[in-house]
C-alpha cells in the first residue's frame, strides 16, 4: 500500500487572468516594469483602428438599431390600424 502525502496547493492569483496581458498589449510573460510608461492603446484597440474594423462594427450596430426602430414603427402602425378597425366595427 502506497501513501501519498498531500501537499497544500498554491493559491492562484485571482486578480488577473491569462488574457490580461494580451488585451493590455503586453508580451506574454512580461512582468510589470519598474518605469512608468505613458498609457498606450490596447492591442485590440490598435487592431480595430489600424484596419478600420471599428467602422464596420459601428455600421453593423447602427443597422441593428435601425432595424429595431423600423420593427417598432411598423408594429405601432399595424396596432393603430387594428384599433381603428375594432372601433369601426362597434
Amino acid at each position: 500500500m502506497t501513501i501519498h502525502v498531500l501537499r497544500p496547493q498554491q493559491q492562484a492569483d485571482t486578480t488577473s487572468t491569462a488574457y490580461d496581458s494580451v488585451w493590455a498589449g503586453e508580451e506574454a510573460g512580461a512582468g510589470a516594469s519598474t518605469q512608468q510608461q505613458p498609457p498606450q492603446q490596447s492591442a485590440l484597440e490598435r487592431t480595430m483602428l489600424a484596419q478600420d474594423k471599428i467602422y464596420v462594427v459601428l455600421a453593423v450596430v447602427l443597422l441593428v438599431w435601425l432595424g429595431v426602430a423600423a420593427l417598432l414603427f411598423r408594429t405601432d402602425r399595424r396596432l393603430a390600424a387594428l384599433e381603428r378597425r375594432m372601433d369601426d366595427t362597434k
